[in-house]
């Protein structure tokens, strides 16, 4: 073979899941994703799946990373992780996905913030420095003898 022959390899056909996940961009690292799938955060056409399942294109994956649940659509295979819009080329999300997570953004949006629903709990410094002047608050004890 000429050291100036096109390498010519056949169209992929199918691929590792765990591959897939890493080039479409959705993990920075194949670790991280084999780690999610043994979570059974990924499901393929329904289906829990392991890393070394095969993805083929028009498969449907679900996607579960923290609060967002993606549904795609395998449009391509690629052994490369390449720039954002091309990782975006191999895949096309559901519009029933775009629009649930579009509200699950909203209803965090318009949440209340968790640290005003705690009414009592630890003092802070200046609660403490209060309480101590007002004498009201804590007593100080001793458990030396001399106190009985």
């Amino acid at each position: 073979m000429s050291r100036h022959a096109p390498d010519l390899k056949p169209e992929l056909t199918a691929m590792r899941l765990d591959k897939w996940l890493w080039a479409a961009r959705f993990y920075k690292t194949r670790a991280l994703a084999v780690d999610d799938i043994d979570k059974g955060r990924i499901q393929v056409n329904g289906q829990a799946a392991k890393p070394s399942r095969d993805v083929r294109p028009q498969d449907t994956l679900v996607i579960r990373q923290g609060p967002v649940t993606r549904t795609v659509v395998v449009l391509g295979l690629s052994n490369l992780r390449g720039p954002a819009p091309v990782a975006q080329a191999l895949y096309a999300e559901t519009p029933e996905s775009i629009a649930e997570r579009t509200r699950a953004a909203e209803a965090r949006r318009l949440a209340a913030e968790p640290a005003l629903s705690i009414e009592q709990g630890r003092p802070t410094k200046r609660d403490r420095r209060e309480l101590d002047r007002s004498q009201q608050g804590w007593q100080r004890w001793s458990a030396s003898i001399d106190d009985e």
